[in-house]
């Protein structure tokens, strides 16, 4: 059997100690603040970035990896023994990750490498990437592992509620009179990915209310299935995620393991610090 290499980049929100306890190597997103250059994940996580953007009131600006990152991390597979290469990129529709992943095929001709563009994000990238992993660790094909990926995405849900606007307002993706009005009536917007991006689903009054509801479509998405995978989504706001976790658990069969993992800076920026919710994967 050829010996098959993962790779993904930071939008993943996987965490490191699982991303190398699977031996997956994840190519990190760009976070330029100014003249400064961060890798996400490594050099940066989601607490240091917002204490930066509150501090200067300038959110930063986020670049893909480039196809020579996307090169090397290939190059490096194939120079330690892989014969193939599967990599899943964050969703074209938000990023030109997939673009950079495809545009490094060309700089290694003649070598078996795979990009998939997982039409998702966060950690339902990360979900499919696990599916595959753990294809492979059972002596899974390739062709199979991108086939249980396939089918991980598919019953991959996930609601996350926002706290503010104030983070859309900056990014200018909500205008700033309707953000100050949003503060002042503590709308929370609940978000789900649909068509490959984060979308807004519903705005709900309160944070307890909003809370609330993504616990409710979690309980509609799960009806009458087992949960087989569970994370805990958080930007910046760990106890409040884990105060989220307790009433998701009261509502609805959860396994007993979950992970508990951040949006990561790549994606963060464009939501906000405390951004709490949930993603999982339903059993067939």
């Amino acid at each position: 059997m050829p010996r098959i290499a993962i790779i993904t980049d930071t939008d993943a929100s996987l965490p490191l100690a699982v991303a190398e306890k699977y031996g997956i190597v994840q190519v990190p997103i760009t976070i330029q603040f100014g003249e400064e250059s961060f890798r996400a994940v490594y050099d940066i996580d989601d607490a240091t970035t917002f204490a930066r953007i509150d501090k200067t009131s300038k959110l930063p600006t986020t670049s893909a990896p480039s196809p020579g990152q996307f090169n090397e991390a290939f190059k490096s597979a194939f120079d330690s023994g892989a014969q193939t290469v599967l990599c899943f990129t964050v969703s074209s529709e938000v990023s030109a990750t997939y673009s950079s992943a495809r545009q490094a095929c060309e700089l290694s001709p003649g070598k078996d490498i795979q990009v998939v563009d997982t039409r998702s994000l966060s950690i339902g990238q990360g979900f499919m990437v696990l599916a595959a992993a753990e294809a492979l660790a059972a002596g899974a094909s390739a062709e199979a592992a991108l086939a249980a990926a396939e089918a991980t995405r598919q019953r991959s849900h996930l609601f996350v509620a926002l706290s503010t606007l104030k983070y859309l307002a900056m990014s200018g993706r909500v205008g700033h009179l309707a953000a100050g009005l949003a503060g002042m009536l503590d709308v929370k917007p609940i978000l789900t990915i649909c068509d490959g991006k984060l979308d807004m689903l519903e705005r709900v009054r309160t944070q307890s209310k909003a809370w609330d509801r993504v616990v409710e479509l979690a309980q509609c998405a799960a009806a009458g299935k087992q949960i087989e995978r569970l994370a805990l989504l958080h930007v910046n706001a760990y106890q409040a995620a884990k105060q989220f976790e307790a009433g998701l658990r009261s509502a609805l069969p959860c396994p007993k393991d979950c992970l508990y993992v951040e949006l990561t800076p790549g994606l963060s920026v464009h939501s906000g610090a405390g951004l709490v919710g949930t993603a999982f994967v339903t059993a067939e």
